[in-house]
């Protein structure tokens, strides 16, 4: 369980972290480029159009141009079923279709132990969270907790980690808060292992009802999850232990926030709220070990991740246990006190190298890039008009920025020069102490989550019915997730419970219409 020590700590660090803010001067220079993208530079006029297309409407009344396409070229048509996130980028090449579909074959393989007839599908583990990427990410989609205590907890997992210095490499962020993996555990707790080599724990989930009374006098029972990592297989972790509950997050969407320009991005911080507005957001800054720099975070639930390749690569070696060329340890997240869990035998050889190789890597991040935005619906609604609205007025678009335009590209058309609509900034907000799960992650505090991306996300139970909404799928429907809303949301939340039962409705058919 979450202990008062733990929480103490993160508080602690919270508080070094506030006396100590950078600004985006204080940056390394390294943050602002992004050496993931062939690019070619905006001039003056691209400058103007990208400022004109992305600036914030006041016209209620109608769509605006180009909204129904929230992907741009990329966008793809919305479909009806279950296949909804399964898509690829509507303005790919014939060539680029087969690059998608191989890419998508390997985003659904079963691995398997080794040693294994399949030598291409073997060296699953040895301890793991899924057998493949499909089985945390659902039809693409958002996973889901644990139904009761006999339901395994296929796609969704506990990160850990303990106090910790920061590394030398991190040094010249001077409020990155240093963590360590936990020593006998690592960074990640996996359930599922190989017969003879015991799994790390069972994931234990449960709920206290929390009612809240709105305005208009209806009630809204809110769900306060409590978290249990039971049978630990390998003795006790520390006691300064801090544990985060994560669920799989949609996919779609991911090449288009990859192109975003950091610089853009990062023209929305406001790190001290010099506006006051009561929003501060923060960009995560993070070592690429593709690239062996600092850079903006963009991927995961706190953006601790540069690209899509790395957040890739990652996912293999601590959900799988699949070693990659850029994560080479063919025993993923063992640890060295799991001497048994090391000795296991392995995946690698000399013809493949690591248990995936590069090309087929480069599939999977392609697939990865290209999983399509469905397009939106229903935008002439008067209900969608009148929710969207509401969505301004509440001060939604504070975090939830509505329009990028993505770099010009010389080597991804999909996802060169497009207006598209994640609705996020991609940085990091204090959503208050009811989301805070206490762990800090680079420079994100215990209290601080990269704003999702809504794009999709009234698609959601269609792809999958099961799932849930916000970090670790407390939140069973949209109104739910909104209400949990606290720290710089607050305000915003507030304005949701006082409005009228009407007004409330539109606004969630506007979120359901995106």
């Amino acid at each position: 369980m979450f202990t008062q020590t733990t929480r103490a700590l993160a508080l602690l660090s919270t508080a070094v972290f506030c006396a100590t803010s950078l600004t985006a001067a204080d940056w390394p220079e390294s943050v602002f480029s992004d050496p993931h993208l062939n690019t070619v530079p905006r001039n003056d006029q691209d400058a103007e159009r990208v400022h004109m297309v992305t600036r914030a409407t006041g016209d209620f009344s109608k769509p605006e141009a180009f909204e129904a396409h929230p992907a741009g070229a990329a966008t793809t048509r919305a479909r009806t079923d279950a296949n909804a996130f399964s898509q690829h980028s509507g303005n790919l090449s014939f060539e680029e279709e087969l690059e998608f579909k191989l890419g998508n074959a390997l985003f659904e393989k079963i691995w398997v132990f080794a040693p294994a007839s399949t030598k291409a599908s073997d060296g699953l583990g040895p301890l793991y969270n899924a057998r493949s990427c499909q089985r945390c990410h659902l039809k693409d989609g958002r996973g889901h907790a644990p139904q009761d205590l006999a339901d395994a907890a296929v796609s969704m997992f506990l990160r850990v980690s303990v106090p910790g210095p920061v590394p030398n490499h991190l040094q010249e962020i001077t409020d990155y808060i240093g963590d360590a993996a936990e020593p006998t555990y690592g960074r990640q707790l996996q359930d599922f292992s190989p017969p003879g080599i015991a799994p790390e724990y069972r994931l234990a989930v449960t709920y206290e009802d929390m009612p809240i009374t709105l305005a208009d006098g209806n009630v809204v029972t809110l769900r306060a999850p409590s978290y249990q990592a039971l049978d630990l297989g390998y003795g006790p972790m520390q006691p300064d232990v801090m544990m985060s509950p994560r669920v799989a997050p949609p996919m779609i969407g991911l090449g288009l926030l990859e192109a975003i320009p950091a610089a853009d991005i990062l023209a929305n911080t406001d790190e001290n709220d010099a506006d006051g507005d009561g929003i501060s957001g923060r960009a995560n800054l993070v070592r690429s070990e593709e690239y062996q720099q600092i850079l903006l975070g963009r991927f995961g639930l706190k953006a601790g991740s540069a690209t899509v390749h790395e957040q890739s690569a990652a996912a293999f070696s601590g959900d799988i246990g699949i070693s990659t060329p850029l994560f080479p340890a063919h025993w993923g997240e063992c640890t060295e006190a799991q001497a048994h869990c090391r000795a296991a035998q392995h995946g690698d050889d000399v013809e493949r190298g690591t248990e995936i190789n590069q090309p087929n890597m480069d599939l999977v991040t392609f697939y990865s890039r290209n999983l399509a935005v469905p397009a939106r619906r229903d935008l002439d609604n008067p209900a969608v008009l009148r929710g969207k609205e509401l969505f301004y007025d509440a001060g939604c678009t504070s975090c939830h920025t509505p329009k990028f335009v993505t770099h010009r590209l010389t080597d991804r058309d999909e996802q060169s020069f497009q207006l598209i609509w994640p609705y996020s900034d991609m940085l990091l907000h204090d959503m208050g102490d009811g989301l805070a799960d206490n762990r800090p992650e680079a420079r994100a505090t215990g209290r601080e989550w990269r704003t999702p991306p809504l794009w999709g996300i009234g698609l959601t139970k269609q792809v999958s019915p099961l799932a849930g909404y916000l970090h670790d799928a407390r939140a069973r429907t949209l109104l739910e997730a909104i209400l949990w809303h606290g720290g710089e949301a607050a305000a915003a939340q507030s304005r949701v419970v006082q409005m009228s039962a009407e007004d409330r409705a539109d606004l969630l058919t506007f979120l359901e219409s995106l």
